[in-house]
């Protein structure tokens, strides 16, 4: 069961147990205050129960704190040690006053992950840009005088304005890290295509160069397949996707000064 969180108070009103007011410039109130927290409640409270199961926790909880782990790198039970003794992580997970105990237990930042996919977080982050870029459109009509004539086109007195991008994404898309080998399998691959488009190309007749990329491919497999590979299995498997890829560098080369 999901509950909107009622508006949270406002910063000045925000005090720590020892009665010390948090600093305005600090980087989790400013991120704070770039969210869109209300537009993102209502966004988030429409995918989820309202009735049933368990009350769940405030869509500022659960994305402050997957915010918080993917920015400063850190393990699940590290960030809910790092928000119970921080006042200024609870700020931004939406804490009106400091709380010395945990927020949550560190398996339920499974669940937030679960519920906040990558489709999810795609529509959080272009909210929170959009919301910002209109923030930065609302700014400048407010300083523009209301006399000032617009500049005339091709005056030469344009000025350059940079634009704030904020990317609040928290959970990186999955993305295969570039091995070597990977690599060169991929430039294998495409060099066995091009060998297929020239061979077409060729004279009738003509015996197209041998590839071997059914061995390839199954000395790559048996590579890939291996979890942890010691560092000779690498340099292997590195030597002999370089020597395939350079027998079919060398068979193009002929095959190019044939067809011209």
């Amino acid at each position: 069961m999901y509950q909107k969180k009622e508006k949270v108070a406002e910063f000045p009103t925000i005090h720590l147990a020892f009665g010390e007011k948090l600093r305005r410039d600090n980087r989790w109130v400013i991120l704070a205050d770039i969210i869109p927290w209300d537009k993102i409640e209502e966004k988030y409270a429409s995918r989820m129960a309202t009735k049933n199961g368990r009350k769940a926790y405030s869509v500022r909880v659960a994305l402050g704190a997957c915010i918080i782990k993917e920015k400063l790198k850190i393990s699940d039970e590290e960030t809910v040690e790092l928000i119970r003794e921080n006042p200024y992580l609870q700020y931004f997970i939406g804490y009106e006053s400091y709380r010395d105990e945990k927020p949550f237990d560190s398996s339920t930042m499974v669940y937030f992950r679960k519920r906040l996919n990558a489709e999810v977080l795609k529509e959080l982050n272009e909210l929170i840009i959009e919301t910002e870029l209109q923030k930065q459109k609302e700014t400048k009509e407010e300083q523009k005088p209301d006399d000032e004539d617009p500049p005339a086109s091709g005056s030469g007195n344009t000025q350059h304005e940079g634009i704030l991008i904020v990317d609040a994404t928290c959970a990186p898309e999955s993305m295969r890290y570039p091995h070597d080998v990977t690599t060169l399998d991929e430039a294998r691959q495409k060099t066995e295509r091009i060998i297929d488009i020239v061979h077409e190309r060729m004279p009738l007749g003509s015996k197209k160069p041998r590839t071997y990329r059914k061995k390839a491919r199954k000395l790559y497999l048996q590579y890939i397949r291996n979890r942890k590979p010691k560092q000779s299995d690498i340099r292997r498997a590195i030597k002999s996707q370089l020597q395939f890829v350079e027998r079919n560098l060398r068979s193009i080369k002929k095959m190019s000064e044939i067809v011209g």
